[in-house]
């Protein structure tokens, strides 16, 4: 008769390549958890992994064993480790990595109703990424998807980035794609980075080349960009979802050439090891669940030029 604890130090040593971590984690001996993988290779008559120097290798039995056992395993440690929460006055943990503006835009305004507790780590895409490869937070908001093994995505939406330039700019009346393009040059540029992100890949989508731009400032914070256009700094590409809590109140800003949007997706990254845990797929689901019954974009018309 197979023994429940055996499925579990299978997992552990498929989850970490390792008897020795995997010891460590289910607070085991060597020996013990060894004797469990034994055991359940024997009822199943054949290895469920391969001895290295390095590592523990699944073999294909292995692997399919995994596939059935995980996701019962996992669900079954969440379901109890709920009922533990629930018993007291705190809601269900989650360690959360995402840009400041992400963070705002997405997930602030829904916090009351996620009905869970958070701790969320800011920085950029790479640093969010080193974040989530460490294990220190949970999943990621990001806008960008980095094939890294053991890292899954699942997009979250769309956001739409349109040329926002101060009240007073007046832009000239364009018939030609290419005056646009080099009457854009002539302008004093707020930029996210140096490296011109969504510039450039504004300028290579409908100018079909790189941007002949050096920014007039650089500020790494979509909501202070959007200040310093107010303040005259320049103009900058920025997403439309920022902007609608401004759009109708006096905006110090305006829009240029807003047939000219370019796109970029909002991706929930985390560890396919994990892809399985509960609170990370409700999580995944109450946030995209509240975003998809919002408007994401502004009204353009009213204010542009």
């Amino acid at each position: 008769m197979v023994d429940f604890e055996w499925y579990r130090s299978f997992i552990a040593i498929f989850k970490h390549n390792s008897v020795s971590e995997a010891a460590k984690t289910r607070i085991m001996t060597q020996p013990a958890l060894s004797q469990h993988l034994a055991c359940l290779e024997s009822e199943v008559g054949e290895p469920l992994f391969i001895r290295t120097s390095r590592k523990m290798v699944p073999t294909e039995r292995g692997k399919q064993l995994y596939s059935h056992l995980a996701p019962l395993i996992e669900s079954l440690e969440e379901k109890t480790m709920s009922l533990k929460l629930h018993q007291g006055p705190t809601m269900n943990p989650i360690k959360i990595g995402a840009t400041p503006e992400l963070f705002t835009e997405n997930i602030l305004p829904h916090l009351s109703r996620l009905k869970l507790d958070t701790t969320t780590y800011f920085g950029d895409a790479e640093q969010l990424l080193e974040l989530l490869k460490e294990e220190r937070v949970d999943l990621i908001l990001t806008n960008q998807r980095f094939l890294t093994p053991g890292i899954e995505y699942v997009r979250l939406m769309e956001e739409s980035f349109v040329i926002v330039a101060p009240l007073e700019t007046a832009v000239p009346d364009f018939t030609l794609l290419k005056e646009k393009e080099r009457w854009l040059s002539e302008q004093k540029w707020i930029s996210y980075g140096l490296e011109l992100p969504i510039i450039r890949r504004y300028w290579k989508e409908f100018f079909k080349k790189g941007p002949l731009i050096n920014p007039a400032h650089v500020i790494p914070s979509m909501h202070l960009i959007l200040k310093a256009v107010e303040e005259g700094a320049g103009m900058s590409l920025l997403p439309t979802h920022i902007l609608k809590h401004q759009n109708g109140t006096n905006p110090r800003w305006k829009f240029i050439f807003e047939d000219l949007k370019v796109h970029n997706e909002i991706f929930i990254g985390f560890k396919s090891k994990h892809k399985h845990v509960l609170i990370i797929n409700e999580f995944i689901q109450r946030v995209s669940e509240e975003i998809r019954d919002e408007p994401r974009d502004v009204h353009l018309a009213s204010n542009s030029y």
